[in-house]
């Protein structure tokens, strides 16, 4: 009878032990191939291509366009078949994001870092029917190196958060008129290490920073908010890799979805489900039709019909490793990360 019951024991600790590992294993990298990709950036050497934003054409989804970053050279304008439709010559033009304005059209932002003690945002009008960018000027984005840029906008004004590489994120309230755009700084937010990528969530009004070695932080976007941040992700080497790179969100109802974080430290992305934040699945994108991708910086993620390839949803990945070929961008299906993830 004793020895029944050591053996019940014994079993019954093994059991215990065998759940508390199978809590701490690392959660499983799904993997899932792209539908389609960019041409190659023109800078042929070295890291280039950088970071894109996506326009989902409402009346035609197939139609929509996604402006992007050669961080050497300039901003390229795509269609879904990957083709350029315009470039513009912008110089170091860092990340870029875009936004609908209303009566004031699409307007698009790029972090201008040809003076890297002198940041500017670069303002542009998105052309839909013609598929190209209108300049339209630049504002200041604080005292040095420009890195990110994310928009949103607070009553009928555009908010422009510049994201310095110093940790230091300027939020730029943007004034948009017949003439040149004037922008003004209102609010300065502090981190202690490099900072790049960022992303708004309108619906309350949350700001994501992704500080590189240290994990993703949540403001509030608010002009007159607290300049208080949390650490709402940190870097773990499990869930999130340093570097953080660029962050994308694909909202899911009036609060729910995702934040998408590059993991670029093990060439991976993270999900988080807001407005918690808590870990909902790892991806990688793996050779398929088209190829894998490493060392992403920067992410988009848009919600919707993008045509039959793309139909709940469309993802953009920058590849920094595109060999033979320069740098470009990657699409994949929103439905096939899902799938992946929760399989």
């Amino acid at each position: 009878m004793q020895r029944g019951i050591v053996a019940f024991v014994t079993l019954l600790a093994a059991g215990t032990a065998s759940a508390v590992l199978a809590q701490q294993a690392p959660p499983v990298t799904a993997s899932v191939t792209a539908r389609g990709e960019t041409a190659p950036v023109g800078t042929s050497a070295g890291d280039a291509a950088d970071d894109p934003a996506i326009w989902r054409n409402p009346r035609d989804p197939a139609a929509s366009l996604i402006v992007a970053t050669d961080k050497k050279a300039g901003l390229y304008v795509y269609g879904l078949d990957g083709k350029a439709r315009h470039f513009v010559p912008a110089g170091r033009v860092n990340n870029v994001d875009l936004i609908d304005m209303g009566a004031q059209g699409i307007i698009v932002a790029a972090s201008d870092r040809n003076d890297v003690a002198k940041a500017l945002l670069q303002l542009y009008r998105l052309d839909t029917k013609a598929q190209k960018l209108e300049s339209l000027g630049a504002v200041p984005g604080g005292a040095g190196e420009a890195y990110g840029v994310c928009l949103t906008r607070s009553g009928a004004k555009l908010q422009a958060f510049s994201v310095l590489k110093s940790g230091t994120v300027e939020q730029v309230a943007v004034t948009l008129g017949k003439g040149a755009p004037s922008g003004q700084i209102v609010r300065t937010l502090r981190m202690a290490t490099q900072t790049e990528g960022c992303v708004v969530d309108p619906r309350s009004h949350t700001l994501y920073v992704g500080e590189e070695d240290r994990g993703i932080w949540a403001f509030d976007a608010r002009p007159n908010g607290s300049t208080d941040g949390k650490l709402v992700a940190p870097v773990d080497s499990t869930q999130l890799f340093a570097d953080v790179e660029g962050l994308a969100l694909m909202p899911r109802g009036a609060r729910g979805g995702w934040l998408i974080a590059s993991s670029q430290g093990d060439n991976a992305y993270a999900l988080f489900s807001v407005p918690d934040m808590k870990p909902a699945g790892r991806f990688r994108i793996v050779a398929g039709r088209f190829g894998a991708t490493e060392e992403t910086d920067g992410i988009a993620a848009a919600p919707g019909s993008f045509g039959p390839d793309y139909p709940d949803g469309l993802f953009v990945a920058q590849d920094g490793d595109n060999a033979p070929a320069a740098q470009n961008f990657k699409f994949i299906s929103w439905r096939d990360i899902l799938n992946a993830v929760t399989r």
